[in-house]
């Protein structure tokens, strides 16, 4: 369960590194990838449960930085009032 890392570009042309605990994050992210902040946030939002009952059930606790990473994001994606694309960059460990 490798910590990995998806690099993302927002509607604005900020770049961000978002953080994962699990390797899922590539099985609902292609790079170099644009996708509508509504599909990006829903994606992230499955990604990062996904991520965190991985490690509640290696470990027998959910990963507190996966909804840390999840609640920045949604925070981030609101100030774009549901409007632009969110490009996935790139992903990597």
């Amino acid at each position: 369960m490798p910590e990995t890392y998806f690099e993302v570009r927002w509607p604005d042309g900020h770049e961000e590194t978002c953080y994962s605990p699990s390797s899922v994050v590539a099985d609902f992210f292609e790079p170099e990838t644009a996708y509508t902040l509504t599909d990006f946030l829903a994606r992230s939002e499955s990604a990062l449960t996904l991520a965190s009952e991985r490690v509640k059930q290696k470990f027998g606790y959910y990963c507190s930085s996966a909804a840390d990473q999840l609640q920045r994001i949604q925070a981030t994606a609101a100030r774009f009032s549901g409007q632009g694309n969110v490009t996935v960059l790139r992903i990597h460990s």
